[in-house]
């Protein structure tokens, strides 16, 4: 199971019966760098293993490769805004069967 901690700016993934979870996106303070995340929203994680996160407060959606010690922002990094190259505050994902990421904003 993975959590989105908005509070803690990370993602934890969380494996059945085990009494801590694991960073795997985020956890380096509230910030727009690519190891840190400003208030994550949604979170899917794609057959390789691949973990998109919305970033709210940046505007972004970041992507961490499965055992990557940074992110890259996937959709977006310019800021909040409502340009055709910006996210305003998205807040969800899906991915289809074909690979297909969607963002809710």
């Amino acid at each position: 199971m993975y959590v989105s901690e908005r509070g803690n700016d990370r993602v934890m993934k969380w494996v059945e019966g085990s009494k801590q979870g694991i960073v795997v996106a985020g956890g380096q303070g509230y910030g727009n760098g690519l190891t840190q995340l400003s208030c994550p929203g949604g979170v899917v994680v794609d057959q390789l293993g691949t973990v998109y996160v919305v970033d709210d407060e940046n505007g972004r959606i970041m992507g961490w490769p499965k055992g990557a010690t940074q992110g890259s922002a996937i959709v977006c990094g310019n800021g909040r805004g409502g340009q055709s190259n910006q996210l305003n505050r998205p807040i969800g994902l899906s991915i289809d069967r074909h690979g297909n990421l969607y963002v809710v904003d």
